[in-house]
């Protein structure tokens, strides 16, 4: 497949998606949504990036790191193609599609990423319990033909996540697990954090970390259907 055969529909071409991410939850999502993505993670300082956003608005940040990571998992996989250049075509390779996300909880102005310890996760479920926040993920999709990015899209999702009036001994318990140190908000809503969670009003695929409905968005501006992607290897 050439770059100048444009008569190719996004139906017909072969594609290859790649997760940017180490979130298992991220890739159970895609998987169970008839996916089956090779995972390459991004090296992103994402701390360090947050601190140079402060004057930018959350949803505004939140794409950011997406784009953030995509510059860094695009940056490894042409450096792949480059490596390969010499003994392959990379034009009769499957297209790439790369998906990188990146959220934060928004609550009373602040945005909050992951705890990393104990104490903070502690301290963040003692503010939220028995309010209301938003889960603020940023997506980016780019789309790599051969050697080139020939398409890329970003935005943010917004999902407001009620949390219930859990007690302290519970939070302890909850954090004692473990789970919620390197998720974003200090809490899950496909494991243990989905008891303390009381509801939420949006989609919820994006509340577990990447959503469908935004990636199907993205994807359309980019003419790929997401049902081109589908896999027949799934667990779908």
């Amino acid at each position: 497949m050439s770059s100048g055969e444009s008569d190719v529909t996004g139906a017909d071409r072969r594609y290859e998606v790649i997760l940017g991410s180490a979130s298992p939850a991220r890739l159970a999502v895609l998987r169970h949504a008839g996916l089956d993505p090779r995972v390459v993670v991004a090296d992103v300082d994402e701390d360090h990036l947050l601190e140079t956003m402060a004057a930018e608005t959350p949803g505004d940040a939140v794409t950011r790191l997406a784009q953030a990571k995509a510059d860094s998992v695009i940056a490894t996989l042409l450096a792949e193609r480059v490596d390969h250049a010499a003994s392959t075509d990379v034009q009769t390779l499957p297209d790439l599609v790369v998906l990188t996300c990146d959220s934060m909880l928004l609550y009373r102005g602040t945005l909050t990423g992951k705890p990393h310890s104990a104490q903070v996760a502690i301290e963040q479920w003692k503010r939220v319990r028995g309010d209301e926040a938003q889960l603020l993920t940023g997506h980016c999709v780019a789309h790599i033909r051969g050697l080139d990015v020939v398409g890329r899209s970003a935005e943010s999702a917004s999902t407001v996540v009620r949390f219930a009036s859990v007690d302290d001994d519970e939070i302890e318990a909850y954090v004692s697990t473990g789970e919620p140190l390197e998720v974003a908000g200090a809490f899950t809503l496909d494991g243990r954090g989905g008891w303390f969670i009381a509801g939420i009003e949006g989609d919820p695929s994006s509340v577990i970390g990447i959503g469908l409905p935004t990636v199907r968005h993205l994807l359309r501006r980019l003419d790929i259907p997401v049902t081109s992607l589908w896999s027949p290897t799934s667990s779908a």
